[in-house]
């Protein structure tokens, strides 16, 4: 056996027993061996390899041939050739076939091969022993760690919360994504929790800090923090301890969200709730305040040793406790309207100052009762604008009563109305309590209200300025509140569009009706409230009707055949059939066709409405009824019938 042959035996010999995977090239790159692990590598036998060129045994992928290592393999082994010197390549992608034939799938692999010279006794370079180093797991696990982080990164990217690691005492803080609503740790690197943590909520964040330190747990609490604007907002912080094999804290990851907006909100329900409690104190006030008057005059009445004074003076104060506590009751029932968007305008052109005039006439006995001086200034041309007559009305009343109840007594108040070319203003200005900045800011909210002192037992519900302003803008008007401050009074200025039709109308007062009489009307009252029922009656026959009285629907209905009154006050709530199918009964008889049906009901909203027209009534009163629009009404109807 030549000497060359007896030196690669027994080198393969050597390197066959070796736990790393060789091949012996020679310098055509014809592998003459290769030991048993580089075969258990590759899953080939010694066979299919020696004898064959390097590339022949170890072809490239033909499907994806530019991800192969051939290329870099090959000029490294060139080097070795031209040099002599080893050659090292950190990381070559090989795919391996998995199976014999040209048709077996490849197995994709990482090797970190070392190619070193072979010398003879001469010094010539005569084999190539090529060294490969698999390192497939390594580069899995790099890839999959990679990708964690992608997806890491991507996730904390989508929440927007900020993820930091903090050390086991919680002394530095670092966050990790370098982003989000706190301070930015990119380039200012570690910092103190103090650094974004308000003075005043340190120590409850010290202490949870403490115990989740002392008791290995989850550190979790919301606390207030120091934006990246500057601001205080407000987050949710939690972090999870990281322990070592010995249960000690090495650190800490967790992350923080923004949850600003969610304690606004929070605030605000709090302190809707809160002015919604008061409220509802203030309601059962000024509802108790005129129960008390009237309640005293049932007691007087009851007595019965009254004179006629006496009598006209009791019927006085129910009449004007009444009145308030109706008022009252309207209040609560538009704002629920306003809320629900069940208001409809009836709009046509109307004149400020026709809604000026009978709005000072509303409030006229508040303002003498505390001596305000009231100066109204008027423009010469009529100030128009399109919208509803008593809705506006309603407007300028609030702003009245408003300034008149925040106004000590003998103050001023000055109402003022301006024509512009495309606007009419009207202003409301008075020298009383005034109003706090913040105060300002939430006014025309629901449920808001000024301090009411003890003199103020007229104080409101603290909901006109929320009904103004809801009127107001669907006139699609705005109105702005002013003031000084506490003790240097307040102004409200309402801006509306103006209408240049001309105002050759004004509606007949309630003045103009006294001159109105009776027509000797039959009138049926039907209601199964027996006081109700019998005081209506009372008061119009007083007024000068032929009055009929009943309790029950079907006795209604039985008389009425017989009777046939003109005029039908019904009530809705009764109990053996309701006034609705009462009046769908009524209609059906041609001897009362002509009859007029008045609804007269507790029931006010707009589907109530709705539901009396639809059933054939002609008119519609809310309990407890004006007289007065009522007697224009028969008075009207007396002619007709």
């Amino acid at each position: 056996m030549p000497a060359d042959n007896l030196h690669l035996l027994d080198f393969e010999a050597i390197f066959s027993a070796t736990a790393s995977a060789y091949l012996m090239l020679d310098t055509d790159l014809m592998i003459v061996g290769v030991n048993d692990a580089y075969l258990q590598a590759t899953e080939r036998s010694r066979e299919t390899v020696v004898g064959r060129h390097v590339f022949d045994a170890f072809p490239p992928n033909p499907l994806e041939p530019g991800a192969s290592g051939v290329p870099r393999l090959k000029r490294s082994l060139e080097r070795v050739i031209e040099t002599g010197r080893t050659d090292h390549v950190e990381m070559l992608r090989f795919d391996i076939p998995t199976g014999p034939g040209v048709d077996a799938p490849f197995e994709t692999r990482y090797w970190s091969p070392i190619n070193s010279p072979v010398f003879n006794r001469e010094g010539k370079l005569t084999h190539i022993i090529h060294q490969a180093v698999d390192i497939t797991r390594q580069v899995e696990s790099e890839k999959s760690r990679r990708e964690s982080e992608r997806r890491f990164k991507a996730l904390t990217d989508a929440s927007g919360e900020v993820i930091y690691r903090m050390n086991a005492d919680w002394s530095d803080l670092h966050q990790l994504d370098g982003r989000g609503f706190l301070r930015d740790t990119s380039s200012a690197g570690e910092y103190r929790i103090e650094d974004y943590i308000p003075p005043d909520d340190h120590a409850l964040v010290r202490k949870t800090i403490h115990e989740a330190i002392r008791n290995k747990a989850i550190f979790e609490l919301e606390h207030r923090v120091i934006r990246v604007d500057g601001s205080l907002g407000w987050t949710y912080s939690r972090a999870v301890p990281i322990l070592d094999t010995e249960g000690e804290i090495v650190e800490w990851i967790g992350s923080a969200a923004d949850i600003t907006s969610r304690k606004l909100v929070e605030e605000k329900l709090k302190d809707t709730n809160r002015r919604k409690d008061e409220f509802l104190a203030m309601l059962a006030h000024e509802l108790r305040n005129p129960l008390a008057p009237i309640s005293a005059a049932a007691g007087l009445l009851h007595l019965g040793r009254l004179d006629e004074s006496r009598l006209l003076h009791i019927s006085e104060i129910i009449a004007r406790q009444v009145k308030h506590m109706t008022s009252l009751v309207d209040d609560l029932l538009d704002v629920s309207r306003v809320t629900r968007g069940l208001i409809t305008l009836e709009c046509e052109p109307v004149d400020i100052k026709h809604v000026v005039a009978d709005a000072v006439e509303q409030v006229g006995p508040l303002i003498e009762s505390r001596r305000h001086h009231v100066a109204v200034y008027m423009p010469h041309e009529p100030a128009l604008v399109s919208g509803d007559a008593k809705r506006l009305v309603q407007v300028v009343t609030n702003l009245l009563d408003n300034a008149a109840k925040y106004t000590p007594e003998g103050g001023v108040i000055d109402l003022q109305v301006q024509v512009g070319s495309e606007l009419v203003t009207i202003s409301v200005k008075d020298n009383g309590i005034g109003m706090a900045p913040e105060f300002l800011e939430r006014l025309f909210e629901m449920f808001s209200q000024a301090h009411r002192t003890a003199d103020r037992s007229q104080g409101g519900l603290g909901i006109g300025m929320a009904l103004v302003k809801s009127l107001v803008e669907l006139h699609h008007g705005s109105i702005v509140a002013s003031s000084d401050g506490p003790g240097r009074g307040s102004e409200f200025t309402v801006q509306l569009q103006r209408h240049s039709a001309p105002d050759n109308e004004r509606p007949l007062s309630n003045d103009g009706l006294r001159h109105l009489r009776p027509a000797g009307l039959k009138v049926m009252v039907v209601d199964d409230n027996v006081d109700a029922a019998n005081m209506l009656a009372m008061y119009l026959e007083t007024s000068g009707y032929d009055v009929i009285v009943e309790h029950e629907s079907r006795r209604a209905l039985a008389r009425a055949r017989h009777e046939q009154p003109k005029v039908f006050l019904l009530d809705i709530g009764l109990p053996d059939m309701d006034g609705n199918e009462l009046a769908r009964q009524l209609r059906s008889l041609p001897e009362l066709a002509s009859s007029c049906l008045i609804a007269v009901t507790g029931y006010g909203q707009e589907l109530d409405i709705k539901g009396t027209t639809e059933a054939g009534f002609d008119h519609h009163f809310v309990k407890p009824v004006e007289m007065t629009k009522l007697l224009a009404l028969l008075a009207e109807l007396g002619p007709r019938h």
